[in-house]
Formats: C-alpha cells, structure tokens, sequence
C-alpha cells in the first residue's frame, strides 16, 4: 500500500474564495487590471482576465464582507518571497524548515553543549510536520479519533508510509535517542552519532524537494558550518574510542543490535565518507573525499584493512561488557554470563591455553604485556542483539508535535 501522490490543483479554476474576493473588488470599482496582480501574485497557476469577466457576469456569486477582503489581501502579502511559502497556507511545512535549521544552527555553534538532545528532539518534529503536510495533501487528515495528530513513530509503521527503508531506520535510531535524553546525561556523544545526524539532513532536504519543490531547499541556506579552528582528525579519532561513558556505548549498541550490515552501510541511515590527504606544506591540511563505492574508493579500504589492528579498538574489559550490556537490555548479565557467551562463541581460548592469542579478532584479542584480554563494539553489539530486552521508550503518542 503506497501513500496517493500529492494532487495537482486545477490549473486556471478559482476558489469559492477567490471568486468572492473578486466579486467584492469590482463592486469597489478596482481596475480589472489591478485585481488580476493581486489573484495571479504567487498563485500555482495564473489566470487571466476572462475569469474575471466571468466572476462579473454571475450573479450567483456573493461579494466577499470587507473583513474577508482585508484578510485575502493580508494573506497575498504572506508570501515568503525565497521559498513561496505563504504564513497561512503552509503552515506545517515553514515549520517543518525552521525546526531543522534550528536544529543544525544549534548543533552547528559552537557556544551551545547541548547538542545531541537538542537535535533529535528538533529533527524529530521537524519530519513531524513534513509528513503531517504530505499526508493532509494526499486527502489523509493527520489526526487520531481522539484528536491528537499523528506520531513519527505510527507515520514511520503504516503501510502506506512513503519514505525508504533507511529513512526510517535513521528516524527510529533518532527516536530512540530523543527517548533516551528525558533524565539522562549524554555528554560527549554528539561526535559518536554525526553520521546519523548527518544523513537525517540530507535525507530531510532530498524529501522536502521531492515532494514540494526545489525552492524550499536548505542547502543554500545551510551548507557550511565555519570553524575558528582546524579540524584535528586524529583528535577526533581519539575522543571516539575513549571520550564515550559507558551509557553512550549501550545506546549506541541498542541502536544498532538488530541492524545487518547492509543496514549499516545504507547512506540513508548513517551518512559516511572516505578521505584522504593530499600531498601539502607543513601546517596545511588537505582532505579530498571520495565515495566509498568508487574503485578508488574500495582501493583506500583495502589498504587500510591490511593495517595492523590498534588496541585501542578493542577498550572494554570484562567488566566493562557487563556493565554497557546490563544497561542497554536491562536484563541480568553477569561475569559467569559473560564467560559462556565468549566460550560459547569460541572468541577466545580458555584460561591457561598455550595459545592465548588465537582470539577471534572480530570481537577479542589477547595483551601480552598484562596477560589479560579486551573486546570492542562489535561484541557488544553481538551481546545486546542476543539478549534483547525491554526497551525504555515513551507511550506511543508522546512524539506528538
């Protein structure tokens, strides 16, 4: 079941409206002429004179009240002269853009630390109201028997929801995240989920020009964020693997515990890029992005997987696990659980083997200075997508805008 496209309106036929209005101007003898430039100023279709000739000639038609003139005309002067988006009669959709560049303007300054809650909340009622627009123009009113409007959450599960499958898979992870915020601290998480934040925009700008025109764009409004500082990629590395307290880590697993990897790499749900530098003076750094699907692309990947892999990849200690992995599911897991789940697995050998290397490095690898063994995300995200587990989420109406 698919969502109706958006009806075209009838080219040159007035609205009850209009003909009102007319009726009313020509009673106050305004020029024919004048009254055209007022119907026609940001109007889907113009018209021409012979429909207000006709509007003259029925005698049906009543004269709009002066009230309802002075309102037409404070409408025409609505119009947002960049956008064509007019005060009254889209309401929805100037809400829809404010709310997303609110939340890129706030994300993107550096004065602010609110970052990550304040995104998600923002993005979230900005495709709120996106969707809220599409569905009121396919002739499905957004509201619920009770008079609440419809939810992100419900939009996102109809069968009749017209956005892809990645789409909704970043708004859901955004959902969860904006459900995580209520009483809880994420510092310094704002880093872990650019991808996702990043895809949500320009999943927004693609979906707003698709369906209502390349003049609501954002891009030439919020293209560039500008820095009073050079971008450090290796402190930025840094801060990824170390800077995360243990509830970033068990949200992050969540998000991505029954994701397969091609829902990983689907740049709908999580934007990415692979970069490289460029030969340059001392102090200059140069960065040239290429896409992850091109043969040169596929070239720097390889080459960067035959790197020996970095301890710091692999941060968690047993402990460690246990705790991110309690609190992602919220169900009992101990260190005997932990014990059978990597014997079980088979990701590293038992104590006192001779070998005590032969891990399984997709998950685990052995420190001979300390005699001990640490595991990475991908073995966490193993262990929450096993267990599952309640997950602390808001009543199904509570992302109503």
């Amino acid at each position: 079941m698919h969502l109706a496209k958006i009806p075209k309106k009838t080219p040159t036929a007035l609205t009850d409206e209009e003909k009102r209005v007319i009726k009313a101007l020509l009673a106050e003898g305004m020029r024919n002429q004048d009254i055209l430039t007022l119907i026609n100023y940001e109007r889907t279709a113009s018209i021409n004179f012979g429909r207000i000739a006709g509007v003259k000639g029925n005698a049906d038609i009543t004269p709009a009240s002066a009230e309802e003139v002075a309102f037409f005309r404070r409408k025409k002067r609505s119009f947002d002269p960049i956008t064509g988006l007019n005060l009254y009669g889209d309401e929805r959709l100037i809400r829809a853009r404010e709310a997303m560049a609110l939340a890129v303007t706030i994300f993107n300054s550096g004065l602010y630390r609110f970052k990550t809650e304040v995104f998600a909340v923002l993005a979230n009622i900005a495709w709120t109201y996106l969707l809220h627009e599409r569905y009121e123009r396919s002739g499905i009113p957004p509201v619920n028997a009770d008079g609440t409007t419809f939810a992100l959450s419900y939009m996102l599960s109809r069968p009749d929801s017209p956005l892809s499958k990645g789409i909704k898979r970043n708004l859901l992870a955004l959902k969860t995240i904006r459900d995580a915020v209520e009483h809880k601290m994420l510092g310094r998480s704002d880093i872990k989920w650019l991808p996702l934040f990043q895809a949500c925009c320009l999943n927004f700008d693609k979906i707003l020009v698709d369906w209502f025109g390349s003049r609501l764009s954002l891009q030439h409004e919020l293209s560039v964020a500008l820095q009073f500082g050079k971008p450090e990629l290796e402190q930025m590395a840094q801060i990824s693997a170390y800077d995360l307290p243990p509830n970033i880590t068990a949200l992050d697993a969540l998000l991505k515990k029954n994701a397969s990897t091609e829902d990983l790499d689907d740049l709908e749900y999580q934007f990415r890029v692979v970069y490289t530098f460029d030969s340059a003076s001392k102090g200059k750094a140069h960065i040239q992005f290429v896409s992850p699907d091109s043969a040169e692309g596929k070239t720097i990947q390889n080459v960067l997987q035959k790197f020996k892999i970095a301890d710091d990849l692999y941060r968690y200690k047993p402990g460690d696990v246990v705790k991110i992995v309690r609190k992602a599911t919220g169900r009992l897991f101990n260190m005997s659980d932990h014990t059978s789940a990597w014997q079980s697995h088979k990701v590293r050998p038992p104590s006192g083997s001779k070998t005590p290397d032969k891990t399984n490095r997709d998950f685990c690898i052995y420190h001979t200075a300390h005699n001990d063994y640490t595991y990475n995300d991908k073995w966490i995200e193993l262990l929450v997508g096993e267990l599952g587990g309640p997950v602390q989420a808001k009543p199904s109406g509570s992302d109503v805008v």
